[in-house]
């Protein structure tokens, strides 16, 4: 349930009863920034962000008194969270802030009215605000006007907003590519004029608002707009190295713009929403292309090995970003993969390297599938046909061996407890080794029986010069 004003913002109910509780304590509450923005554009929000003129120790006080739970950890910067009927909302006490410019860091300051709160937000779309329980419309800096107009513009002069928090500056290609937007004009050239001063944010707030933009609606928007403006260069300077790249099928005019139609290819590929993982492997999978271009003999351009290169250099700029262990090894595993399948079609696939390109991929095979599809950017229809009926046929060749084998987990047909048993080895390298030889054979020629996966095991161990005890037999039974 919803009030509407007049045929432009729709406020949750919960907004404006929060409004009356603030209201009968003598304070201001409005709700500002992305929600006001949001109910605009008829988009979907879960977030509820109000600005009051209440200190943040009245908050906490209002808060605890008529909602369920608090928490204090943005206090220090006069933000308060709460459940309030059932749903999170956080109040965030008028700001004035001033900042240092160096570290980025503001030196807390209460303000005593809205206009000034809204004068310090990033961008003027996010600068509107309904007053509440009152439903009374501010938008100082015609944040509406830019909504219609479909540009991002911001309250102040950009170059005051930027140099407060240069992190602004990849959120305007953020908003460009949630929302589809422009960005104005002196916007983009302040972006490019102050570049160099996104090296004061930290590694962590440069990746979180990375990978928001990967998942915006368009993320090609914004990665085009951080090359251009040279932000990308201090956080990953790969993007820019590609456009010195050129193709090797001539379909494009460089890498660059490869790249960026294989971002749009797994976009368009996508089951459940934006897939940041899947975008980011999509985007970084030819980075090792510069470093190993090389010429043949007939004049061919070549990019030997540039997936495991590529890898690699992936993995460096992801640690540095400080994205998890998991995210890492997952997109930088999709990477050095993501070739393998150009030998299929030729028909020299054997079931065992079926299984291996199964085992090799493990849980991630399902974005490769994904990723080696948007990789096919040819403009020769025929042979994008050809490719795209050539891994329709990998596909269904796993299905068929999947559906014989357990391909999701192919282990040697003993473990490491009957290894051991069967060869009277104590627990070490040569159990290990043993396990590895087993698995092999598994990839190799698919399930074997008991018996011969004994019988395999004790002519590995003979080959290796270990003595098998006389009482241990091929067709031995569990003890």
């Amino acid at each position: 349930m919803s009030d509407r004003i007049g045929t432009e913002i729709t406020v949750p109910r919960v907004a404006t009863a929060l409004g009356e509780v603030f209201a009968d304590a003598g304070h201001e509450l409005h709700l500002v920034g992305g929600p006001v923005r949001d109910a605009i554009l008829r988009r979907a929000s879960d977030d509820l962000d109000f600005a009051t003129s209440a200190r943040p120790e009245e908050t906490l006080a209002i808060l605890k008194q008529h909602g369920s739970t608090t928490w204090t950890t943005g206090q220090a910067f006069g933000t308060i969270g709460a459940v309030f009927r059932g749903n999170r909302v956080e109040v965030t006490t008028f700001r004035a802030d001033s900042y240092d410019r160096v570290s980025r860091n503001p030196t807390v300051a209460y303000g005593d009215n809205l206009v000034d709160d809204l004068r310090r937000r990033d961008f003027t779309i996010n600068a509107m605000a309904v007053s509440l329980p009152g439903n009374e419309f501010s938008d100082p800096f015609d944040g509406i006007g830019d909504l219609a107009r479909r540009v991002i513009r911001t309250p102040t002069a950009p170059e005051e907003s930027f140099a407060d928090d240069p992190l602004r500056m990849m959120r305007a290609a953020r908003f460009a590519a949630q929302l589809e937007f422009d960005v104005d004009a002196d916007v983009r050239q302040a972006m490019t004029d102050m570049a160099t001063d996104l090296d004061r944010i930290t590694p962590e707030r440069i990746r979180d608002e990375f990978v928001k933009l990967m998942g915006g609606v368009d993320p090609v928007i914004g990665l085009r707009m951080l090359v251009d403006t040279g932000l990308a260069d201090r956080f990953m300077p790969e993007l820019s190295a590609l456009r010195m790249a050129i193709d090797e099928h001539a379909q494009h005019k460089d890498v660059y713009e490869h790249t960026l139609t294989v971002v749009r290819n797994a976009v368009e590929l996508e089951d459940d929403g934006p897939d940041t993982t899947l975008r980011i492997a999509a985007l970084l999978h030819d980075i090792g292309k510069p470093d190993t271009k090389g010429v043949s003999p007939s004049g061919r351009v070549t990019f030997h090995h540039h997936e495991l290169v590529g890898a690699r250099m992936a993995r460096k700029r992801l640690r540095a970003l400080r994205f998890s262990k998991d995210e890492t090894a997952e997109i930088c595993e999709l990477i050095a993969l993501h070739l393998r399948f150009y030998g299929y079609g030729r028909g020299e696939w054997t079931d065992s390297a079926v299984r291996r390109y199964v085992t090799d991929a493990g849980p991630y095979l399902p974005r490769l599938h994904k990723l080696v599809r948007s990789d096919c950017t040819t403009r020769n229809k025929r042979k994008a046909m050809r490719l795209a009926a050539d891994y329709d046929a990998l596909e269904a060749r796993i299905d068929r061996l999947a559906a014989e084998e357990d391909l999701a987990k192919v282990r040697p047909d003993l473990d490491g407890n009957e290894i051991m048993r069967l060869l009277n080895l104590p627990p070490g390298r040569e159990v290990g080794q043993a396990w590895k030889h087993l698995k092999e054979v598994r990839l190799e020629r698919g399930p074997l029986t008991r018996e011969a996966a004994e019988t395999e095991l004790f002519a590995w161990a003979a080959a290796q010069g270990i003595e098998v005890p006389g009482q241990v037999s091929a067709d031995s039974s569990d003890s």
